[in-house]
């Protein structure tokens, strides 16, 4: 990565904002989730989980990495019980500088676009049907993703799980 794409990065993930994990799960995967144990059949294909980071992006994508390395820790989000699956790999961090809670309103846009979801998956803390979207194509589930996040006024930022490490 060049010195000027390193300084980049750097500076959006310094911010707080919205974000969304593209994910890859290689096979299906039956995962139990949460605190109460809800087993989930994921389907072979790409995802995408839309969270925030009202704290701090860096801290919360590094968290997820480190999580999708296998690395364990304390399974607080429906994220965490996914990423650990060897099955899942992260690969691609799209995402947005804002002090605002957009992660609703991407998801609501998402869901508007028709793609499939995971009901009730991290969305415990609100009133959406889901955070976690399917597709079987990533081009198809990439361009639903930028298109949320220009439609809540955002201009995302996107990266390879390898440059952020």
């Amino acid at each position: 990565m060049s010195e000027t794409a390193r300084e980049e990065t750097e500076a959006v993930l310094a911010g707080r904002g919205v974000y969304v994990l593209i994910l890859e799960i290689s096979r299906e995967t039956e995962i139990e989730v949460g605190r109460a144990k809800r087993s989930i059949c994921f389907k072979r294909g790409f995802y995408a989980y839309v969270g925030s980071a009202l704290s701090g992006l860096e801290h919360r994508i590094q968290r997820h990495l480190r999580s999708s390395q296998g690395e364990t820790k304390k399974k607080h989000w429906h994220i965490d019980f996914l990423l650990a699956s060897p099955a899942v790999r992260i690969v691609t961090i799209i995402l947005a500088q804002t002090k605002e809670r957009k992660e609703c309103e991407i998801a609501s846009h998402l869901l508007r676009n028709g793609l499939e979801f995971v009901g009730g998956f991290g969305c415990s803390d609100c009133g959406c049907e889901s955070h976690l979207f399917f597709s079987p194509q990533r081009s198809v589930l990439f361009s639903a993703v930028r298109s949320s996040f220009h439609a809540s006024g955002l201009s995302p930022s996107i990266f390879n799980a390898g440059q952020t490490q």
